[in-house]
């Protein structure tokens, strides 16, 4: 039974039983993984705050033939968006950890997806807007899953956006000039075309939704 070592992005986690996690994540090389974190709720010297939404890390884990959990043995973070942002663009963290686990395959290899994830957690943590870098991660998403379809009612101001954004980098995205009410616009074309290909309304949308009331 080997010791697995690889980067990886934490998604989200589960409680299980008394004391233990379940952690999903994705790895650089290997897909995303679902794996137990023993004792993670009851003692936090061995994983401390790494298991935070979109921890950017290490990892180390045992995996059986067979069985569907592996055994998370380590975390070793390198970056945290949380350490950077406050307020509404908390609700941003887990919006984007939810859209990566919606769309990563079990165990598949998706070094792009994987890239697009960790871009965009050295972008929050070096203080990017978070509106604009919201709108690059959606449609960076969707078209790396080749379901992005230009909505034909942009506006030259929303189309104008996205050509900048095919040529730019995560970091770059807050020095291109774009108001609310086209980041607005675009959020709606966005949201819109993720519900229709996942089938349903995200729970980070909604919280997001009700954060903004």
């Amino acid at each position: 039974m080997p010791l697995y070592t690889t980067d990886a992005l934490i998604l989200r986690t589960y409680k299980l039983a008394e004391s233990d996690r379940i952690v999903v994540f994705l790895t650089r090389d290997r897909g995303k993984k679902r794996g137990v974190a023993k004792n993670a709720r009851q003692s936090r010297r061995r994983f401390g705050g790494a298991l935070e939404p979109l921890t950017y890390g290490r990892v180390g884990y045992l995996e059986r033939e067979r069985r569907e959990l592996v055994s998370l043995h380590y975390v070793e973070p390198r970056r945290s968006p949380l350490a950077a942002v406050h307020g509404d663009a908390l609700g941003y963290v887990g919006y984007f950890a939810e859209l990566i686990d919606e769309w990563a395959p079990e165990a598949d290899h998706n070094e792009p997806l994987f890239r697009l994830g960790v871009s965009i957690v050295e972008a929050i943590a070096d203080g990017v807007p978070i509106e604009p870098l919201a709108r690059y991660f959606e449609h960076w998403l969707l078209r790396l899953q080749g379901v992005y379809e230009v909505d034909e009612r942009l506006s030259d101001d929303a189309r104008r956006f996205l050509a900048s954004i095919r040529t730019a980098g995560p970091s770059a995205v807050g020095g291109i000039a774009v108001s609310s009410r086209t980041l607005a616009e675009l959020e709606a074309a966005h949201r819109a075309l993720i519900a229709m290909h996942l089938e349903k309304d995200l729970k980070s949308a909604r919280v997001l939704r009700e954060m903004r009331r």
